[in-house]
């Protein structure tokens, strides 16, 4: 039979990739990734907006007094200058876009440093100097920190609430070592985005606040999906000798990687749409903030629910007394040869298939007996004839000839 290539054994489950098997391999890479992380939290910190820095706001029309529609460009650049003429030292984001392009109230937003009474009285003047606009319509406000403080509180009020939830609903729907995997996971999925935030510079802001919460969700699913696979191929394991619970779990893991892949493609696809698109060519910033968390995000999790949880499951389960004295004993049986016995007598046993029994009976240097053949108790002998009498062809019992 032709030999099929990698990717119709990945839809079919029978890439037999072994995830399980390299776990310490990938708790190791996740130790690292995790140490990295935390390090450059505590070293460098994070880009603060100024909904957690602190800062000043303006608002500039998009139409000058003559008529003319202003671009995004031309007034991130003049808002730059204006600022930097009077806080040389200060930061300033790109102009966003308020309202609906046309508009009477189209407006640009632009986000600086903190500045003084002067210095934004200065600035104002400033850009109504160089864009043209109506001095009655540039505003500004002044954003005080405590207000991100206050959406910081109750975003860590939200996640704790969230891991409690997911805890009693995973203990209820499977048991607490799939809880605690995880709820593990989602934790890793969450110190390793905030690590890429930190690491890149960048600027958080209450949506991407949002943004944490919402990957959250989407990990859980992903987990879920796998976990139930898994619950299926391990019901009533301990009653066979097929395979041992770690094995039985990469299996599901290989059942469901493409669905996994899928579905994390299938979700990426958009948000990528939402971040390059929005962000990038329409320049709408509030996207930005929302896409990059996510997308961020929801690639970590398709990555920690199949290299993580599941294996750090069976580093749970291999503690567990019964799942040790499974495995013991499958290991055994295996080593004695005894499990091309149990497959020689065409026993199977549970969640077993034919791909499961043929190593077994290929240890033991038998092999699996073709479809449609005689078992071997019922071929004959070399010297029985074809009437199945012992004694030669053409002998009678006793000896006699055959009568002509």
């Amino acid at each position: 039979m032709a030999r099929t290539g990698l990717a119709t054994r990945l839809y079919l489950g029978e890439a037999n990739l072994n995830i399980v098997g390299r776990r310490k391999t990938w708790f190791t890479v996740a130790a690292i990734l995790v140490a990295i992380a935390i390090a450059s939290i505590s070293i460098k910190g994070f880009e603060r907006g100024i909904e957690f820095a602190g800062g000043t706001s303006l608002s500039i029309p998009a139409k000058t007094t003559s008529g003319e529609t202003l671009t995004q460009a031309r007034v991130s650049d003049a808002v730059t200058k204006a600022i930097h003429g009077v806080a040389p030292g200060a930061e300033v984001d790109a102009a966003q876009k308020v309202g609906q392009t046309g508009s009477k109230g189209e407006t640009f937003t632009v986000r600086a440093s903190a500045l003084t009474s002067g210095q934004t009285e200065k600035a104002k003047a400033a850009l109504i100097a160089d864009l043209g606009v109506n001095a009655a319509d540039v505003s500004d406000n002044q954003v005080s920190a405590a207000w991100g403080g206050q959406v910081t509180r109750q975003a860590i009020i939200g996640l704790a609430i969230f891991l409690v939830l997911v805890m009693a609903y995973l203990i209820i729907r499977f048991e607490w070592r799939m809880a605690a995997a995880a709820v593990a996971s989602l934790l890793l999925d969450l110190i390793l985005t905030a690590g890429v935030y930190s690491l890149i510079g960048f600027e958080v802001t209450p949506s991407t606040v949002i943004g944490f919460l919402t990957i959250l969700g989407y990990a859980l699913y992903d987990v879920v999906v796998v976990f139930d696979k898994v619950q299926e191929n391990t019901r009533g394991i301990t009653a066979g000798s097929v395979r041992t619970y770690g094995e039985a779990t990469n299996l599901a893991i290989n059942q469901t990687l493409m669905r996994s892949l899928n579905t994390g493609l299938v979700a990426l696809l958009p948000v990528g749409g939402l971040l390059f698109i929005g962000a990038g060519l329409l320049g709408a910033g509030t996207l930005k903030d929302l896409g990059l968390v996510l997308f961020v995000g929801m690639g970590i999790g398709v990555i920690s629910s199949i290299m993580f949880a599941a294996p750090l499951l069976t580093a749970f389960k291999d503690r567990e007394p019964k799942i040790k004295a499974h495995t013991a004993r499958v290991l055994a049986r295996r080593a004695g040869g005894r499990s091309g016995d149990v497959a020689g007598r065409g026993e199977r046993q549970p969640n077993a298939t034919a791909s499961d029994e043929a190593p077994a009976m290929a240890s033991t240097g038998t092999s699996a007996p073709r479809p449609g053949s005689r078992p071997a108790s019922a071929k004959r002998s070399s010297g029985t004839n074809r009437g199945g009498r012992p004694g030669g062809t053409g002998n009678r019992p006793g000896g006699g000839a055959k009568r002509r």
